[in-house]
């Protein structure tokens, strides 16, 4: 019999070029030159490799080292779950971590590593959360969604379009406050002001690693990418969101004193990041990606959804739970979206030990100490895993072959088909946030026949809603 040999071990490609100078350079191409999607296939086409070292913004002033190797593939892409070999310990955002004076002066769970105590009390917390709020999630849905339809049909009786991006904030915001503390923000301490107070928060946070949206990219560079935007800014806002919750979340944060031995001030902290951050801000992208790739599927999609979800209604006596599990086609539609589209796009990990990382092309030697981060997009839409990767197929999770692909869905950091837990650093809400997606397009077709966009739009704005007829 012929032996195998040892594995080959190869240096991984790339540059981080000249201290300072080839942070800002790598940074420059990001935003400006050559934009996300093209500085990560460019250095793959250069490298000929889906594994290579590159910096990652910010870079300086922010941080002082940020040297990263980058995994963009789905071969590659899962050692960033791995706990046996990574650690997790502030790396949310990479090599750069806003300052606790955003957070109370508390460090929130999704920063900390697995192994340290205080994840496990911070993120148990925050399953009983979850857990204790599940009965409302249906009918505080069912309430938040008729409030959004009864805006956007009064804003397309009076214009003619309606700006779905800006109407389902407002949705998210109330769905999220209610079933969680029973209160109702907008009559009970923030109006509707929730959404606009939130994004403001988060503005500081996320502008060294996004782009503004609105000045000159050159702009962004020399203001949001060069200069930390300090707390104090936003203070007032994030103030009147923690007063709402200490309120109106007592007995909530009464548990997390009780059952999990946290002092009510940080549970509180820890559960505003949570609402805010983890589940508002990945839901106001979610949703319009939805919106938008359905819209562009066309009639047929919107036929045969509407078809499911109504057959499933009539069948199981309402929008419930045993009628959602039935709609198949709902179900694969979300994941997809969730495939093609993840809201959130870039995930990393600090080596733990050396280890080897092996790609679609070879393996790779990874030192101890050493970043790692990947482009989910890329790990989701490979084409050695998915037939037509680029491509949005509604049906590519449908039947026993289909299911088998689900594990590959990997917007909750971790394999669809593996569970949260304190252990691990998978989404605490992954299971509900599929749920609720599923209940958005279930209701939805509810109450539609089909709907079209404005294509030309970078924001999904409704221009025809076409009510259903039974």
């Amino acid at each position: 019999m012929a032996s195998t040999g040892p594995v080959p071990v190869r240096e991984i490609p790339g540059t981080y070029g000249p201290p300072l100078l080839g942070a800002i350079a790598d940074r420059f191409e990001y935003f400006v030159t050559q934009g996300v999607q093209n500085f990560f296939k460019k250095r793959i086409e250069k490298y000929e490799s889906t594994v290579f070292r590159v910096n990652m913004p910010p870079g300086p002033p922010f941080v002082s080292d940020p040297r990263v190797i980058m995994l963009l593939d789905a071969k590659s892409f899962p050692v960033l779950y791995d706990l046996s070999k990574v650690e997790k310990k502030n790396v949310l955002t990479g090599s750069y971590m806003p300052s606790t004076y955003f957070t109370g002066g508390y460090r929130v769970a999704v920063y900390m590593d697995p192994s340290e105590e205080k994840h496990k009390k911070l993120k148990g917390f925050c399953l009983e959360v979850l857990r204790n709020g599940r009965d409302r999630y249906f009918p505080e849905f069912s309430r938040a969604f008729d409030e959004l339809c009864a805006a956007l049909e009064k804003e397309m009786e009076s214009s003619g379009k309606a700006s779905f991006s800006d109407e389902i904030e407002q949705l998210i915001f109330n769905f999220l406050c209610r079933s969680i503390t029973r209160a109702d923000p907008i009559s009970q301490g923030l109006g509707s002001n929730g959404p606009s107070y939130v994004k403001t928060w988060l503005g500081p946070q996320l502008a060294p690693i996004l782009s503004s949206g609105f000045l000159p990219k050159i702009l962004d560079e020399l203001t949001i990418h060069s200069i930390p935007l300090p707390f104090w800014l936003v203070s007032g806002y994030y103030d009147k969101l923690f007063s709402f919750l200490w309120t109106h979340a007592a007995p909530v944060l009464e548990m997390g004193e009780k059952q999990f031995g946290l002092k009510k001030e940080e549970a509180c902290h820890d559960l505003l990041f949570n609402i805010a951050f983890n589940a508002f801000a990945g839901m106001i992208l979610m949703f319009p990606n939805i919106v938008k790739y359905v819209a562009r599927a066309g009639d047929q999609l919107h036929r045969d959804l509407a078809e499911e979800v109504r057959e499933a209604v009539r069948t199981h006596g309402g929008l419930n739970a045993r009628a959602l599990e039935s709609m198949a086609l709902v179900r694969s539609t979300v994941y997809e979206v969730l495939r093609i589209d993840p809201p959130v796009p870039l995930q990393y990990a600090r080596a733990k030990t050396d280890l080897v990382v092996e790609s679609h092309d070879g393996f790779y030697g990874v030192k101890k100490g050493e970043m790692l981060g990947g482009y989910q997009p890329f790990a989701t839409k490979d084409p050695k895993v998915f037939d037509k990767a680029e491509e949005f197929v509604p049906r590519r999770f449908m039947g026993e072959e289909g299911g088998k692909m689900v594990k590959y869905v990997l917007w909750s950091n971790g394999y669809e088909t593996n569970e949260t837990s304190t252990d691990n650093k998978q989404c605490a809400g992954k299971e509900i946030v599929v749920q609720v997606a599923q209940l958005f397009v279930a209701h939805f077709f509810l109450r539609y026949d089909s709907f079209a966009i404005d294509q030309s739009s970078s924001s999904v704005t409704f221009t025809t809603l076409k009510k259903a007829i039974f």
